[in-house]
């Protein structure tokens, strides 16, 4: 018999579908929720049912706990999966389940609580015997009282908030200078995002290694872990691959971890599927420190289940239904080597801004070894409302170097187009010789260069410029009264010989291309069959053609494109409407002088700080304002010193590229027009 007949889902995008999945398996009946953005989501189209809980935003939607609880009792659910995120630790809501007779699919109300708040779990867990980083903090303390705390323990530090994980409010302190700044933007982050702006401060690690256990604990007293996963690619603290088992422990300090793990969990009573986090010493591989225990499932739970060959979210609903365990400490093993690469949909060569759009292509890779748990499909809208993650690709291989390959292959097999996305990026990381190597530590990311924007070949475009004059509709320009067919033909045709097609292209790094098709072109098309095998595109149609256009320039099309293993966008340009543009440039400088510098919105998002007021005076690198989107918060600064005209209010929501303010130069400063870029910056 299955654990229950009837569960609701209260969560979003990939971890429902994966967890919708589970429960088809068991015979169990899976009820979805979604918001208005999510009518047509894939998570909505896998359930047998679902219930709208209200508009896009996830405050007014999937963090109303009375819309969930009213859900799972119109539609007679006798339990609720929270998934992560969202409601999945929320101790208020695990009693609210269990006032309306509902089993919540997660620990109980102690373990979050005590798990829930970073600086109890500490002081909890360091009273059982399990090491913790040094570090300081509790309810109320103010932001002296936290710096004079940072003081005793020394730079370099890490600012966090109390509440919540997934590294949202995380600031790396390395000089003590900016440690007030950083307490502030820790606060306001933990504010929006838990309600709870508690922080603590704590030693931070030079080169450290970011270890997590997992571990499963039932009703009746058993707890086991199933190994240790490796999440150290990290970037602003958020994990980006993933793999289990670490290639850094060796089996002595594996069984020692593991059994912290459980005691740390033993320590609360907790009930099913947790993730127990360490610190561990690049320089020191045999020490560790707790940092903080998940009390849920975990986006990187895939590779546990890899090598151990056990579905995590089957045993979440059977020990909330109070059955035992079905396997001993002793059972368990691991089996190969399992990465994971989250696919978020953000900007690399932007600074790794979330982006947004409508997916127009997708295709997920196939092969041995390869599993893909996704939210998206053809025509999923891809907001600012929620989490950037898109999907995760997973690869599995007898060792680490297989596991690798194979997941390489894999990202390079996805094609996500419409949306731009961190494939690009991910493919590069693999390949870095620190991954490839299982020596790399949580601050390889930053120490990258910032990734470039990704242009396509010479042959790609040849071909890609051959399907679109082929796929361009032939216009009739002189009309059916013509004397001769011949004059609406485009063949080329001149007297000496047929005059190719020209196609403009502009690509993401300004460079302008420009490609013959045609009778009369070279034969570089007729030579990249192999380019044009592995060539995927879709027209995206007419975009502005920019600042300075005028209404009588033809637009430009936007092509969203996939060659090579990597996607890539390009402008078709008119061949005239790009001459104007280069004599426009020329002029440029002339131009610039008059113009006002503007910051603008670099994402899609929310202002959360004014840190000057409309009229106040700033100098060149002042911060004029703070916004938010999907985790993240950028501080825009003033290019040049000047006046602020502010253009927004604090909470306002702004699309990309958005004016939000100018900075008026100050007439008695001594400012080149041509030293200053009048574009927004971001710190």
């Amino acid at each position: 018999m299955p654990p229950f007949e009837r569960v609701l889902v209260a969560n979003r995008g990939e971890i429902a579908v994966r967890i919708i999945r589970t429960l088809r398996s068991l015979g169990i009946r899976a009820i979805a929720v979604h918001s208005d953005a999510d009518a047509d989501a894939p998570h909505v189209r896998a359930a047998d049912e679902a219930v709208r809980l209200g508009p896009a935003p996830a405050a007014q939607s999937y963090l109303d706990l009375d819309a969930v609880i009213g859900a799972a009792l119109a539609t007679g659910a006798q339990a609720i999966h929270p998934g992560y995120g969202f409601l999945s630790e929320h101790a208020a809501f695990a009693r609210a389940c269990a006032d309306a007779g509902i089993v919540f699919i997660g620990p109980g109300v102690r373990a979050l609580e005590v798990m829930g708040d970073k600086i109890a779990a500490k002081a909890h867990v360091a009273a059982s015997g399990v090491p913790v980083v040094p570090g300081a903090g509790e309810p109320g303390m103010t932001d002296d009282e936290l710096i004079a705390a940072a003081a005793a323990i020394g730079v370099p530090l890490l600012v966090k908030p109390s509440a919540g994980g997934g590294g949202k409010g995380m600031q790396a302190v390395r000089d003590a200078a900016d440690l007030p700044a950083a307490i502030a933007s820790a606060r306001r982050l933990a504010r929006a995002a838990f309600g709870d702006d508690t922080l603590l401060v704590e030693r931070f690690i030079d080169e450290p290694r970011h270890i997590e256990v997992q571990v499963l604990a039932d009703a009746h007293g058993a707890v086991v872990h199933l190994g240790e996963r490796e999440c150290s690619l990290q970037r602003r603290h958020q994990k980006v691959i993933e793999e289990a088992p670490s290639p850094l422990l060796d089996a002595a300090t594996r069984e020692r971890i593991g059994r912290a793990a459980c005691d740390a969990a033993r320590s609360v009573d907790y009930l099913g599927a947790g993730t127990v986090e360490f610190l561990v010493s690049a320089h020191e591989p045999d020490t560790f420190f707790f940092i903080e225990m998940n009390t849920r499932l975990q986006v990187e739970h895939p590779v546990t289940e890899q090598v151990t060959g056990i579905d995590l979210v089957a045993e979440q609903v059977r020990i909330a239904a109070g059955r035992p365990l079905g396997l001993a400490q002793q059972e368990v093993a691991l089996t190969g080597h399992a990465i994971e690469a989250r696919v978020y949909a953000e900007s690399p060569a932007r600074g790794f801004l979330p982006a947004t759009g409508t997916v127009l292509a997708y295709q997920e890779p196939r092969g041995e070894g390869v599993r893909v748990d996704s939210g998206i499909g053809v025509g999923s809208v891809v907001t600012a409302d929620y989490d950037p993650m898109l999907a995760k690709v997973i690869a599995t291989g007898a060792d680490r170097d297989e596991a690798l390959d194979r997941l390489d292959r894999a990202l390079a097999d996805t094609v996500i187009l419409g949306v731009d996305t961190g494939i690009p990026f991910l493919r590069t990381l693999v390949a870095d010789p620190a991954v490839r190597a299982g020596t790399a530590d949580t601050g390889l990311i930053d120490r990258l260069p910032t990734p470039e924007p990704v242009v396509p070949s010479e042959a790609v475009l040849a071909v890609l410029a051959a399907e679109l004059a082929a796929d361009d509709p032939v216009e009739d320009p002189v009309g059916p009264g013509a004397a001769s067919g011949l004059w609406r033909e485009r063949s080329g045709f001149r007297i000496g010989g047929a005059r190719p097609r020209r196609v403009v292209f502009v690509c993401d790094d300004g460079d302008v291309r420009e490609v013959a098709v045609g009778q009369g072109a070279s034969d570089a098309a007729g030579a990249s069959d192999a380019a044009g095998a592995r060539l995927r595109w879709v027209d995206a149609g007419c975009e502005a053609s920019g600042a300075g256009s005028t209404g009588s320039e033809a637009s430009d099309r936007l092509i969203h494109a996939h060659a090579d293993g990597l996607p890539f966008d390009v402008r078709v340009v008119d061949r005239l409407v790009q001459v104007g543009r280069d004599l426009a440039a020329r002029r440029a400088p002339a131009a610039a002088a008059a113009a006002e510098p503007e910051l603008r919105s670099p994402m899609p998002g929310t202002v959360t700080a004014l840190f000057v007021a409309d009229g106040d005076r700033v100098a060149a690198g002042d911060p004029v304002l703070a916004i938010e989107a999907m985790k993240m918060e950028h501080r825009l600064t003033a290019p040049l010193a000047g006046t602020v005209r502010l253009a927004v209010t604090n909470g306002e929501q702004v699309a990309r590229d958005r004016s939000v303010a100018r900075i008026e130069p100050d007439p008695a400063a001594d400012q080149a027009p041509d030293e200053r870029s009048p574009e927004w910056t971001t710190t």
